[in-house]
């Protein structure tokens, strides 16, 4: 969805400004990589950055019609502020993007924060294996069982974490059948 915005605006000829957690390894590091392989340029941020800064001295070399943050679960309470004083004060508008809650159902900072300071909040729909829309996120061990316990922050795929139903995150469930391990090729949303 990030990238897709992204291109919508540079189709239209306007600059975006992508960021993304410098804690995501998965892929390659100033890169924002979709699952299904599409990819955009990004700056990373760290816990220490102050995004306003960032966002206003590139504004003052070009025109910044658009800031987007991928991984916004990382954001720390000061990054949300700074980047609702990027909307209000440089009047750019500030779309970021990430996970709610954790495996543990617990919010994480960041996101704790958009949900407090955001103007408008839009849900991207996924699905559960039984159909239901997923809100909880479960994160697996090597063999697929579902982990509740460790830190919060553990990167990770598809291989790693499963988004499932609040009945199934009670549950524990990973697939239909608690005796069948999800296969780690499967494709779901996380």
């Amino acid at each position: 969805m990030l990238l897709q915005s992204s291109y919508n605006y540079r189709e239209r000829g306007m600059q975006t400004l992508v960021f993304t957690a410098d804690l995501d390894t998965r892929f390659v590091a100033g890169k924002v990589t979709s699952r299904i392989g599409v990819e955009a340029s990004a700056q990373l941020f760290t816990h220490a950055d102050n995004l306003f800064e960032k966002v206003a001295s590139a504004h003052g070399k070009v025109k910044i019609d658009c800031v987007l943050v991928d991984e916004a679960q990382f954001l720390t309470t000061q990054q949300v502020k700074q980047l609702s004083d990027v909307a209000d004060q440089l009047n750019v508008p500030v779309l970021a993007y990430g996970l709610r809650t954790d495996f543990q159902g617990k919010l994480f900072d960041g996101s704790a924060q958009l949900l407090a300071w955001a103007d408008t909040l839009v849900e991207i729909k996924t699905i559960c294996h039984c159909g239901r829309k997923a809100t909880m996120v479960l994160r697996l061990d090597d063999a697929g069982k579902p982990v509740r316990a460790g830190d919060q922050v553990k990167i990770g795929g598809n291989e790693r974490y499963m988004s499932v139903c609040r009945k199934h995150f009670k549950e524990g469930l990973a697939t239909r059948d608690q005796n069948i391990p999800l296969p780690f090729n499967e494709d779901v949303a996380n």
